[in-house]
């Protein structure tokens, strides 16, 4: 069964938050209401950097669309399989974007009759938005990971794809002995992609990312599989959804837009971290 994370704390003064019909309340008077999507906001103008921030509504509706395709299946079942290894859990979703894998999630536990009680947070209200319209067994939260409006240890698996890591935040919400499941680009991601729309393309190091003084890393999955696009939609889609849209250069997004296929490679860290 799947249920609903109800651990929130105010986003103003850290107190419990209650649910009052279709509001959630603090001791101190705040009060944030669940949009008709389903949805609440916990994320204070103040602390906002910018009007609209994180991924844009043409960011998400390309990712919706690209993911529809079952292009990255592989690492949504990678993914589920990793959380739902321990059973019954309280789950944090620290990014989530529409919601994709952690739908996969969910659904995989009321498959195997796992119970898992959940939470999904992105500072992009568009992104919260597209997840909450589809799924309405989770709590959905507009925030940032650097303020999470969770309880302390409220959380025994944490969550962060192709996210950024605020240890201290991810440390405070972690139960003792929780998870840190963290997913990240492998060095020869999207390689070929890489090589048309960039100049030069530019070898990383491929570190942790998070300090090694903080978390022990107790699993590590390389999971490298081929994704074929067969058409130029699903080419540009994948270019909005991602930074390389911002940062590939003009000449590189022309020759892009002039493909009609596209065979890449996805080359993905799936990590289990435990707090030191």
């Amino acid at each position: 069964m799947t249920q609903a994370l109800t651990t929130l704390i105010c986003p103003l003064d850290g107190t419990a938050l209650s649910l009052h019909e279709r509001s959630w309340r603090c001791p101190h008077g705040h009060s944030f209401d669940v949009a008709k999507q389903g949805y609440v906001n916990l994320l204070p103008v103040q602390n906002k950097r910018s009007k609209d921030p994180g991924d844009s509504k043409a960011m998400v509706q390309a990712r919706q669309r690209f993911l529809a395709r079952g292009t990255y299946q592989p690492l949504a079942q990678a993914i589920a399989d990793a959380v739902l290894e321990t059973g019954e859990q309280s789950l944090l979703d620290a990014g989530c974007g529409e919601g994709y894998y952690l739908r996969h999630i969910i659904d995989g536990a009321e498959q195997v009759s796992t119970d898992v009680t959940v939470a999904a947070l992105d500072i992009s209200k568009w992104a919260v938005q597209a997840a909450a319209k589809q799924d309405k067994r989770i709590s959905w939260l507009v925030a940032s990971n650097n303020s999470i409006p969770l309880a302390d240890h409220s959380v025994d698996t944490l969550l962060c794809v192709f996210g950024f890591p605020v240890s201290a935040e991810f440390k405070r919400v972690l139960k003792p002995g929780g998870r840190l499941l963290m997913v990240d680009p492998a060095p020869q991601h999207l390689i070929e992609l890489k090589r048309i729309i960039y100049p030069e393309v530019k070898t990383k190091a491929d570190d942790f990312p998070v300090s090694s003084a903080e978390w022990a890393l107790s699993s590590e999955q390389r999971l490298t599989f081929t994704v074929e696009l067969m058409d130029n939609d699903s080419i540009q889609d994948l270019l909005i959804m991602t930074p390389h849209l911002y940062r590939s250069s003009k000449e590189g997004r022309e020759r892009a837009g002039q493909l009609d296929k596209l065979s890449l490679t996805a080359d993905i860290w799936v990590r289990i971290f435990t707090a030191n």
